[in-house]
């Protein structure tokens, strides 16, 4: 059990960002555990790439919506793989655009269960395992929701608020005991075909091709972000960053 490598758990390792981040940590010596709620084809897939690269793997699907689904899986990682270094939860929250009158209670709650209340349960299972340790990393992707709210996004900006806010806390609790917290806000739309892929179709190669070389996010530049993060001397820790292509630059300069 001692030689048991490293494991980065990835919550929602889909296309984008979050299998790039499970391929980027097996290469650097990791046990990537990849979970995502639906596509099994596409996480074998993704299990298998790693694997023929070299490095280890396991996928899961997982609903995080249903109770206690984040905490058995973090329960049998540490005692069946390996030690959760780096968690990363890459969940979306994403509604759709709805006026006020159009957002029912259940829609509201849903963004909230997504976005905040399932981050919460991930950190309340796996904190305890890493406060033993004495050490881990716990790396978050937002979204420009979590620091402002556009009209049809009530679910949406206020529970991604609430995502930013627990990840403030569990920082201001945690990072004392050697576990690094990091929000990270991308601002933009990120080369993945599992979520922007599927939300545009057909049109997906046109938006892209609209976009240029620089106006879309490539996830294995984010990935290497996150590495970097997980891996930074404690004198030097990043809390929060904004991930932006160059094209969104100037709209928040005139903004």
């Amino acid at each position: 059990m001692a030689d048991r490598k490293p494991v980065c758990l990835v919550l929602g390792a889909g296309a984008g960002i979050g299998g790039h981040v499970g391929k980027r940590f097996a290469h650097g010596g990791y046990h990537a555990v990849l979970a995502r709620r639906s596509d099994e084809a596409g996480l074998q897939r993704l299990v298998d790439d790693i694997e023929e690269a070299g490095g280890e793997a396991s996928g899961r699907l997982l609903d995080a919506s249903l109770p206690d689904s984040i905490e058995d899986l973090v329960a049998d990682v540490e005692q069946a793989i390996g030690p959760i270094e780096c968690a990363v939860f890459n969940l979306g929250a994403q509604i759709g655009n709805r006026d006020l009158a159009d957002t029912s209670y259940k829609a509201f709650e849903l963004g909230w269960r997504l976005a905040t209340f399932a981050p919460f349960r991930l950190a309340s299972a796996l904190m305890p395992h890493m406060e033993k340790r004495g050490r881990g990393s716990l790396i978050v992707t937002s979204a420009t929701a979590a620091v402002r709210g556009n009209a049809g996004q009530h679910s949406h900006a206020s529970a991604m608020g609430g995502r930013r806010m627990l990840c403030q806390t569990l920082n201001a609790e945690f990072g004392p005991k050697n576990i690094h917290v990091a929000h990270i806000v991308v601002d933009g739309p990120v080369d993945a075909p599992d979520t922007l892929g599927k939300m545009l179709g057909d049109h997906f190669e046109a938006y892209k091709k609209s976009k240029g070389d620089d106006g879309m996010i490539d996830p294995a530049a984010v990935a290497e972000t996150y590495w970097h993060l997980a891996h930074q001397p404690r004198n030097c820790w990043t809390h929060e960053i904004d991930i932006r292509p160059f094209s969104n630059v100037a709209w928040w300069n005139d903004n």
